[in-house]
């Protein structure tokens, strides 16, 4: 098992001139990366034997909208032979693509279809790169800061008409009455009434 100090070292030294930089935050090794040298930096993290990140756990995005670079992509990585974590983050913004990860783990093909669907990045060379979590014909990335929350049509089945149809979007609030008394608080008053009752009986 790596300890923390040790998982830094040897990442600093595989990736000398290579990453942006490194740092630690929440207990986990955070690795910078430009988004060109993403694969090797992947590679070499996944090769190198003292640190064997052969895992990857997630590809994730974020948004920040006030940046030039509005998006960051974040791999999580895991190495079972070290008992070790690692996360790369690199910056992007809405039209340069990021190379796949692929070519390194092949489990990146789901996670950043994910991330093209929720947040319009693309990845260049992906072989099947197309939405997976929203409809065909969908319009937006919806975990944008700036995507609207009203405004768009949703795709469904019409059970009458036997087809998928596409509508507004609906979003009533009027029938929805919030009762934030709790059922069992209300449950206790109706056993006290009942108890008052049959005291007085």
């Amino acid at each position: 098992m790596l300890s923390l100090d040790q998982l830094r070292f040897e990442v600093v030294r595989a990736l000398d001139g290579v990453a942006v930089g490194e740092f630690v935050e929440g207990d986990e090794l955070c690795v910078l990366s430009l988004r060109t040298r993403i694969v090797e930096v992947l590679q070499i993290l996944r090769d190198d034997p003292a640190i064997a990140m052969c895992q990857l756990m997630d590809v994730c995005g974020a948004d920040y909208p006030q940046r030039p670079e509005r998006f960051d992509v974040v791999y999580h990585l895991l190495s079972l032979r070290h008992n070790a974590r690692a996360r790369v983050k690199l910056q992007t913004d809405a039209t340069s693509p990021v190379p796949t990860a692929t070519g390194v783990y092949p489990s990146a093909g789901w996670f950043e279809r994910e991330v093209w669907d929720m947040f319009g990045i693309a990845f260049s060379g992906h072989p099947d790169l197309r939405r997976i979590l929203t409809d065909d014909g969908f319009e937006g990335h919806p975990l944008r800061k700036d995507f609207p929350l009203t405004g768009f049509v949703e795709v469904r089945y019409d059970e009458n008409q036997k087809r998928i149809v596409q509508e507004p979007v609906k979003l009533p609030q009027d029938f929805r009455n919030f009762d934030f008394l709790s059922p069992w608080e209300g449950m206790t008053a109706v056993q006290d009434e009942k108890r008052e009752g049959e005291g007085r009986g």
